[in-house]
């Protein structure tokens, strides 16, 4: 049988190339900027204490000579509170707040000093913040404090973050 070759068939699906998976999922993984490469990820939402951890943030990023990357993480909400139904599956509410956040950095003047960018995404909070982290391969990743009743709760973003994070956390006050 040696020498024969046997045609495949032309309706033979073919097999994923893990590798190929991999290589695609390192392209994309470095498609970011690379203005913003080993830059400085805020959390944003428009607060006080996210307004002085942008503050923290821009200062830091000016000392380093690198890139500021605002995330702001846009809500989601179970569809268990709307629906009543199980499984508990997200379903992303309309937030405009992206937007009105964007205009509002784009006027400031204390974003002049450094390259920045807005970037929204939705779901928990700190798994986006350390996955931006990642996708930029950031220095540090500054936030501010939580306060209140639901961080008590639930626990602070910061808490969460800075105990799951791969790259310094920054907790501004």
């Amino acid at each position: 049988m040696a020498g024969h070759e046997f045609p495949e068939p032309a309706d033979r699906k073919q097999v994923a190339d893990p590798l190929a998976d991999l290589e695609a999922a390192e392209e994309k993984r470095h498609s970011c900027d690379p203005a913003f490469q080993h830059g400085v990820v805020v959390g944003f939402d428009g607060s006080m204490s996210s307004e002085r951890a942008l503050a923290y943030a821009i200062g830091m990023a000016r000392r380093f000579g690198s890139g500021l990357i605002i995330v702001h993480v846009a809500n989601r909400l179970p569809t268990t509170v709307w629906a009543g139904c199980e499984p508990p599956v997200f379903v992303d509410v309309p937030d405009h707040r992206t937007e009105v956040l964007g205009l509002e950095l784009a006027c400031a003047d204390h974003l002049t000093e450094v390259p920045w960018i807005l970037v929204e995404r939705g779901g928990d909070i700190c798994h986006e913040l350390e996955e931006v982290g990642r996708e930029y391969e950031a220095d540090a990743i500054v936030v501010g404090s939580t306060h209140g009743l639901v961080g008590r709760i639930f626990g602070s973003v910061a808490g969460r973050l800075a105990r799951r994070a791969q790259r310094p956390v920054i907790v501004i006050p």
